[in-house]
């Protein structure tokens, strides 16, 4: 089995804020259901045991506006299910029950999906069965901070963190948007979607400065970081680096095979995140 966080005392937002405190945080991201839910119950215990702070767990969707064409490709096998009928969001989360309660994984896990997932599941009904399952916040790329409350209101009531976004356009409303917001903040390195990248935000340094002059909340960077020394620099300017195409690229290689390469990969990131000999946070 794999190894339990030291957060295991605590949940929802103050489980996530916990995890951020022991290390730099290496935040990965897989969609549920590619190539199947099995091997997604694997990766989750091998990045765990590779390292990583939280999971970011995505929610297959027909059309995720934030996503670049690798992860766009990975919730399409999801749905699909290779011919085999596609995932579901009820199966979603009774592999996070699983997870929590057969495996004994206490990492923080957070959704990541749209808000389309949320309304049609209905969003008490989705928040609760969260709750109920062991999920600890939620990220809705697609919904902006002035219509954030009708989800807000229903994930704070059943303990969980909607996570907010902060791109280097947010301008104005990064002082809103931080001060509101909760769990993490989850920082957009660059314009455009999900993707791996070679050149980042000359702003970033400033986007993070100015957050932190309105929340004590950890920041994570986010959107095409793909090499250790991506993942370095990253932890230069913020408390964590959050990982998504580069990890779901080698799912697409390697199907079923993927636990046995995205171990080494996210052990060399977490590795340059948190610099030499610093101690796993799990």
């Amino acid at each position: 089995m794999s190894n339990v966080t030291k957060c295991q005392s605590v949940y929802g937002e103050e489980r996530i804020s916990a995890c951020f405190n022991a290390a730099k945080a290496f935040i990965p991201f897989i969609t549920c259901g590619d190539p199947d839910l099995a091997t997604t119950r694997k990766l989750v215990h091998t990045l765990v045991d590779a390292g990583a702070s939280l999971i970011e767990l995505g929610i297959p969707f027909s059309d995720p506006t934030a996503e670049g064409p690798v992860i766009m490709a990975a919730s399409e096998r999801a749905l699909k299910g290779g011919g085999k009928g596609g995932v579901t969001t009820d199966q979603i989360f009774d592999l996070v029950a699983t997870l929590r309660q057969e495996d004994g994984i206490e990492l923080p896990l957070v959704f990541m999906t749209y808000a389309n997932v949320v309304y049609s599941y209905g969003t008490e009904r989705f928040m609760a069965r969260c709750a109920e399952v062991g999920i600890d916040g939620l990220i809705l790329p697609d919904v902006p901070y002035e219509e954030k409350d009708e989800f807000e209101a229903p994930a704070r009531a059943q303990g969980l963190a909607l996570i907010s976004m902060i791109a280097p356009t947010s301008h104005e409303r990064i002082a809103a948007i931080a001060t509101n917001a909760h769990g993490f903040i989850y920082v957009v390195s660059s314009l455009g979607v999900t993707g791996t990248r070679t050149s980042f935000s000359s702003d970033l340094a400033t986007v993070v400065a100015t957050i932190k002059q309105h929340t004590k909340l950890p920041c994570a960077i986010g959107f095409g970081i793909a090499t250790p020394e991506q993942a370095a620099a990253m932890g230069k300017l913020a408390e964590g680096a959050i990982v998504g195409s580069a990890i779901v690229k080698l799912i697409a290689a390697h199907g079923t095979n993927a636990p046995e390469v995205v171990g080494p990969y996210v052990r060399s990131m977490v590795a340059a995140l948190r610099g030499p000999g610093a101690e796993p946070s799990n």
